[in-house]
């Protein structure tokens, strides 16, 4: 039940407060009614652990009593405060408000953490936690407090999954990681899924310097033992052994190049004042109506540009077996394909986050960054992706049996 303050005590506090520094500066109402609040809530504690209120008559005879108070600054989000901490002569009273050995309350840890997840290194948390909350914080503090994240990230990546996810995105993110005293770049792998539902799901992350299908047979069998009995659809970016390995484990899964990579990986060969046009003109291939049709639109496309964009041409050329499969699918499938930009939006936000970290000081700190950053874009995830009750009609015509399974 929601407890509602009274308007005559508001104003009564109020009347306190000449200006807003006053009442909500770290020096000021707030703060101090904060304190107040918190030394009265210790001192119930302590009442109740000795069986007998403060100045009770008969405390004297009883085996425990009150024995003073002890000083303790506590870190808030509204500025530091000097609590003063009952105590019983025998040391048997464990506050619960705030715990004997935290020096930090009323969601700093969380402070912390939403700065940590919006990409800010140690130093730049530690400046704003100052300029914030007129507090100073060690590194180590900061540390300690986005460790507790690691066995969260550990339970998410081997949390249960749904049995079905008709389309899953893989793609890559390339960080910068100090490893064994070197550096190096690692790929940190990303499986972004579709549900039933039509909403997105990031179903894990996996770190590794070689790619290849020894690496995604490890991947893909993590996933079929949490849970995932089936895909309808892998859309990839050329990762090396891919193929093979979902194969293996998933054989009745359809592999796609994935078309929004094919576009923006062909564009880098473009200028910008060109951009809109070519892609308009790629456009023409992949929106094609049959294989036919886009091979004639590719014939178009050799003619118009050969000269000036070969590697464009190459590419294509060479991705041709693996970007037919596409047009099998019905055009309500295929919508949902080529214009979800899922995984280019989730990896343009992860690369922004990231941009201030040159470097990761473990593999560990790339975990942690990503998985806080997630749970934030993720919270946006609550509708599902256009065209999608179209797309779900579809496959449950294509695939009946198993989508009903």
């Amino acid at each position: 039940m929601k407890t509602r303050i009274k308007d005559e005590l508001i104003d009564e506090l109020l009347n306190l407060s000449k200006d807003p520094s006053d009442l909500l500066g770290s020096q000021g109402l707030l703060n101090e009614l904060k304190k107040r609040l918190i030394e009265r809530t210790m001192d119930a504690e302590l009442s109740h652990n000795l069986g007998y209120a403060k100045h009770a008559r008969g405390a004297a005879k009883k085996d425990n009593s009150r024995n003073g108070h002890s000083k303790k600054t506590v870190r808030t989000t509204t500025g530091p405060l000097e609590i003063e901490v009952p105590r019983d002569r025998n040391g048997d009273y464990e506050p619960q408000i705030i715990g004997k050995h935290e020096r930090h309350f009323d969601g700093f840890d969380e402070a912390i953490l939403s700065l940590y997840a919006r990409g800010l290194t140690v130093r730049e948390t530690q400046e704003h936690l100052r300029e914030l909350y007129d507090v100073d914080v060690s590194a180590a503090f900061i540390s300690t407090v986005t460790d507790q994240v690691v066995d969260e990230v550990k339970n998410w990546q081997s949390r249960p999954l749904d049995r079905v996810y008709p389309i899953v995105f893989f793609d890559a993110i390339v960080a910068k990681v100090r490893h064994e005293g070197k550096v190096s770049n690692r790929a940190i792998y990303l499986a972004l899924a579709v549900n039933m539902d039509g909403k997105k799901e990031l179903l894990g992350m996996w770190s590794s310097q070689n790619e290849g299908s020894k690496f995604w047979l490890q991947v893909l069998t993590e996933l079929k033992n949490r849970g995932l009995e089936d895909i309808f659809i892998c859309c990839v970016d050329g990762l090396k052994g891919f193929s093979q390995a979902i194969e293996t484990v998933y054989p009745d899964s359809q592999v796609q190049l994935c078309i929004v990579h094919m576009v923006r990986n062909s564009l880098r060969f473009v200028g910008y004042k060109e951009r809109r046009k070519v892609a308009a003109e790629l456009k023409t291939i992949y929106r094609a109506s049959s294989v036919e049709a886009a091979e004639q639109a590719f014939s178009s496309f050799k003619e118009q540009y050969a000269h000036r964009y070969p590697a464009i041409i190459q590419s294509w050329d060479n991705h041709w077996q693996n970007i037919i499969p596409f047009f099998s699918y019905p055009e309500d499938i295929r919508k949902v394909i080529y214009t979800t930009n899922a995984i280019e939006s989730l990896n343009s936000s992860l690369r922004k986050i990231s941009r201030s970290r040159n470097l990761f000081p473990s593999e560990e700190s790339v975990y942690k960054l990503f998985y806080l950053a997630l749970k934030n874009i993720s919270k946006k995830w609550t509708m599902p992706i256009p065209n999608w009750a179209a797309a779900l009609n579809r496959f449950t015509i294509e695939f009946p049996e198993r989508c009903s399974n």
